[in-house]
């Protein structure tokens, strides 16, 4: 790569970062999911369950709908791939990225709406 492919490259992960993290709605999530995360690793480590804990749904509620679409493409090169931390984790985070990217635009996108248009139609 030259010096300006990585220039541009450089701005366009700049971007994304500003996205993901430099807007309020964005950092309100990535809390939530850091919340998430300390509460699933405390329940797994520290408590003991007579059966399985479902605590770690939240995280997979918190990565909806975006986990999902990875689970249904790791499914399609096997069962036992998706099953693997491997593949699951980075499935996650990716996916808790990728929504907290598309928040930004959203929130943009929600702020700039154009006012509804009011009064009675113009005539010909």
């Amino acid at each position: 790569m030259n010096s300006r492919e990585n220039m541009m490259t450089s701005e366009r992960l700049t971007g994304l970062a500003r996205l993901a993290f430099k807007n309020r709605a964005s950092q309100v999530y990535l809390a939530l999911v850091a919340a998430a995360t300390v509460f699933v690793t405390v329940d797994t480590l520290f408590v003991h369950h007579a059966d399985a804990s479902i605590a770690g749904v939240w995280l997979f509620f918190l990565a909806a709908p975006t986990v999902f679409l990875f689970l249904i493409g790791g499914g399609a090169i096997g069962e036992g791939f998706v099953a693997s931390a491997g593949f699951l984790y980075p499935a996650l985070v990716v996916s808790v990225l990728v929504q907290a990217v598309a928040i930004g635009p959203f929130v943009r996108l929600l702020r700039h709406r154009p006012a509804p248009a009011t009064g009675r139609p113009r005539e010909a």
